[in-house]
This record gives C-alpha cells, structure tokens and sequence, in this order.
C-alpha cells in the first residue's frame, strides 16, 4: 500500500462526496467521482451523473482545462480502459497529460481489471492504488455484486413496530412508521435498479412500487419493479402497471400470461422451487438486465425465505416507537427454523434516528 498523506486523503473524500451525487442516477453505471489538483489548487471536479453520458473523469478534466497537465488526479475508481457508451477515460487522462492518478479502488469490471491503471503506467504516469478503497467499495456494492457474483445486492426493507410487528393479524399496516421514514424509503427506492415484491404483497396492498419525492433527481428513472408470482394471479387492473416505468413478473411455466401482457407487463418464466418461483435464478437475470441493487419490499412470507436462503445482503428496518401486541405479523416467516443454532447473527452497520422512528442497517455476518 502507498503511504498517503493527509492531503490525499482529503482530496479522495471529496472525490467519494462527489461520487454520491450519481447515487439516483448513474446505474447501471456506479457512481465515480473525480478531483484534480495542481499544486496547492483544486483545478477540475465531476462525477458520473448518468449511464450513457460522460465519466467523472472527463468532467473533471473539462474543467481543469489546461491545468490538467502534470496535475494528480483523485478517483473513486479505476478509470477506464475500454469502449463503452463513452471513450476510455484512460486515453483522455494521457492526452490531457496528468502526472498522477490515484485510484480508491480497482474496477472490478472484466474489461478494466487493472487495465487501466497499466495502461497509465504504461504512458508514464504514476499510479497508486487503494487510498479509501473500502469506502469506495461500500458506495458501490452493488455494482461489485453484479461484477463478481453475477447477482445483485439484494437489500431487504423492512417497517416494524418495537415488538416487532410488520401488520396486525388481518393485515392492517398503514402506517406503522411516520412521514419521515416514508420519505426516506423513496430515497432507498431511487438508490435501487429494482423493486421486488411478491403476489401477496400486491393482491393486498395494490402497492405502487415507484420512485415518489421532489427532492429526489432520478433524470425520470423508475426501478423496474419485480413481482414473484409464480401462478400469475396479479390482475390486470393493477396500480403498477398504470404508471410510468416498467414491471416484471416472474412465474413459472406454463402460465396465461396474454392478459398481463396487454395491459403492460412484461413475463418470464422461471424454474420453481417447491411452489415458488426460484429467486436465485430471478436474480441472475436482474444481473444480466444490469441490475446492480434489488430492494425488496415484501411481506414476512418473501423476506423470510430469501434470508433463510442466504439470499439477504443487508437489512434495513425502520422501528416505530409503539407496541402492537401479540395479535400481529412478524418481520420474517422461518418454518425452517427450529432450533436456535439456525439464528442469523447481524453486524449492526449504522442505527439513526428518521422522524420519529429508528432506521438500523445490518448486514449477515459470514
């Protein structure tokens, strides 16, 4: 590891807060953020803000102008070395004649893997590798999960009282936590290449599964939202399909889907596991529709099986200051759990205050 100062680490901060800008934007792209200085001078910022437009590194040599030259460069990850949508950012920063090119993190990407950075190193300019890397990882796990793992990061939003009810026992649950956690939870969806849900989820609740808020700039990106219904009992009178975005439904084979279809849906068939559908291969194909974060908004019955199948990334419940008894629904359904030694232990990764409510991220310890 290269001996960074404190100077640099400032400059790749602020290189990880300009990355965050892309955070409703940029995907399936991750967000990348870039600072280039001269001497004592910040000369030039950018960052991806959306899939298809230029890199943060060609922002930010736009703006830097001809005080690029022999300037160090700061950048969230690794740049490019291939043809995409966009030039390789590695031919610009070698024209644009850089001196250095400090990167928080290697692209994980096949096309990039280091050839970046060589490719710099090649043209003589000094590269230096993993000054906040882990920070620059966290900002895109998602991304890393569909580079490495061929699935998304699959994160599970859950709304509970303090004694951990999701419902009463008939199923009333509007609305457990408060405005505030509400709003937040748009925020989550806007982060989010899909929402998923299941059938019963829909067939109850009638729920939008869209992107809501003013403050909250998608450039018009909608989630694609994602229903498991394996016997495809969604009606065509559906909320979601009236809105803008598109909608996935997942079945398995042999359904009528003709009906569906006119009305909007798009169909895939899947394996079944048991009488679901198999949501490990639902994933895979969200990661080959370039899906990098699932946000799965769904009852216990969904949750449970997809943390039973170790198929959870990161926990993110909301906790309302009330108690709603013993009459209710829980967070996950587990019938296969029996025995105490089946717990999933947590790592309690951050725990705020929203409104009124508590928001505790966690993700499943190994």
């Amino acid at each position: 590891m290269p001996e960074f100062t404190s100077v640099d680490c400032a400059h790749m901060a602020r290189a990880l807060e300009l990355a965050e800008r892309g955070q409703f934007s940029a995907h399936p792209n991750p967000m990348v953020g870039c600072v280039i200085v001269n001497g004592d001078d910040i000369v030039g910022e950018g960052w991806h803000e959306l899939a298809g437009a230029e890199h943060a590194e060609i922002n930010a040599l736009r703006a830097a102008g001809d005080r690029a030259a022999s300037a160090s460069v700061y950048v969230t990850l690794e740049p490019c070395a291939h043809h995409g949508k966009t030039p390789p950012c590695t031919e610009a920063l070698i024209e644009a004649g850089v001196g250095r090119v400090i990167a928080a993190m290697q692209d994980p990407h096949d096309k990039v893997a280091g050839k970046g950075l060589k490719m710099l190193s090649d043209a003589g300019i000094v590269t230096e590798l993993g000054l906040m890397g882990s920070a620059a990882e966290a900002l895109n796990a998602g991304f890393i999960s569909r580079m490495t793992r061929n699935r998304p990061f699959v994160r599970v939003k859950v709304a509970a009282s303090i004694d951990g009810a999701t419902a009463m026992a008939n199923g009333e649950s509007q609305w457990i936590t408060g405005s505030a956690a509400r709003a937040d939870v748009q925020r989550l969806r806007a982060r989010s290449g899909a929402i998923m849900t299941g059938i019963g989820t829909v067939l109850g609740d009638d729920p939008s599964l869209n992107v809501r808020g003013e403050d909250i700039d998608t450039r018009g990106l909608q989630p694609l939202r994602v229903v498991l219904d394996s016997r495809l009992r969604m009606p065509a009178s559906a909320r979601m399909l009236t809105l803008p975005g598109r909608t996935l439904l997942c079945c398995t084979a042999g359904q009528d889907d003709r009906e569906l279809v006119e009305a909007g849906a798009e169909v895939s068939a899947f394996s079944a596991d048991d009488e679901r559908v198999d949501v490990a291969a639902v994933l895979e194909d969200l990661a080959d529709r370039e899906v990098n974060d699932v946000l799965v908004e769904a009852g216990p019955g969904l949750s449970g099986y997809l943390l039973a199948n170790d198929l959870v990334d990161e926990l993110v419940i909301y906790q309302a200051p009330h108690i709603m008894g013993s009459d209710t629904r829980r967070m996950f359904d587990t019938p296969s759990w029996t025995a105490l030694a089946q717990r999933r232990d947590l790592e309690i990764r951050d725990v705020s205050q929203v409104g009124d409510d508590t928001r505790i991220t966690a993700t499943i310890r190994d």
